[in-house]
């Protein structure tokens, strides 16, 4: 799944550079040649869906924070910070896995982006 396109960049590269914002995601599913990869469609659409989700589960957190610091603020605090360690893991793992050509599929996320990728 290493291809090369006309710009120098693999497949590979493109879709574990999907991942480190959410910019690079939207122009890979914009620009020739890399919207003609369903592995680089893919990757962008399953690093766009984290991202959302991630500012979802961030802004529910945010939300239950304030109620912690009436009910126990370390445990919200704890809590949120074990959140977003868990989803630094998945984002380190789905970028070392498209750069390594390999096509992991998070749970219902990556079933998401398949359609999306049109696979």
């Amino acid at each position: 799944m290493s291809e090369t396109n006309p710009t120098g960049l693999t497949d590979n590269a493109a879709g574990a550079l999907a991942y480190i914002t959410i910019v690079p995601a939207i122009v890979f599913l914009v620009l020739p040649p890399y919207n003609a990869s369903s592995y680089v469609r893919f990757h962008a659409w399953q690093s766009i869906f984290l991202n959302v989700a991630a500012i979802v589960i961030g802004i529910a957190f945010s939300f239950l924070t304030v109620f912690g610091w009436m009910f126990g603020m370390y445990f919200f605090v704890l809590l949120t910070r074990l959140i977003w360690l868990a989803w630094f893991l998945i984002w380190l793992v789905c970028v070392l896995k498209a750069a390594n050509g390999q096509r992991y599929k998070l749970p219902v996320i990556g079933d998401l982006a398949e359609k999306q990728a049109g696979n």
